[in-house]
């Protein structure tokens, strides 16, 4: 890999450029995970930044959690059947957000907090 130099006073600053990313835009997780990385994993965060690389990446997690978010709630609803919509209705939306939130617990500690 060659890299050029460009000079500015007496130092010698590298050419990087990152390569374009495209233009949708980064998912919720995505979005965590790249936090994540700057804040608690900074070295890797600049590697997979400098090879172009942390789009992608930043891509695939999302793509992961939002699977097994999926997964995970058709699970926790076949052990835990929600009550029915047209007579509780909140009782429904509680219970989804209750099982959503435990879903949601267990995908960031797998994906993205890692």
């Amino acid at each position: 890999m060659e890299l050029s130099y460009t000079k500015i006073g007496d130092f010698l600053y590298p050419n990087l450029l990152v390569p374009p990313d495209s233009k949708e835009p980064l998912g919720k997780y995505a979005r965590m995970r790249r936090a994540f990385l700057m804040e608690n994993r900074q070295p890797t965060f600049d590697y997979l930044a400098l090879t172009g690389q942390l789009f992608p990446h930043l891509r695939e997690v999302d793509e992961a959690a939002k699977r097994r978010m999926e997964t995970i709630m058709s699970e926790l609803l076949k052990a835990n059947p929600a009550p029915d919509k047209a007579t509780n209705q909140l009782g429904w939306v509680q219970h989804m957000n209750s099982l959503q939130a435990q879903a949601e617990e267990v995908v960031l500690a797998e994906l993205v907090y890692v």
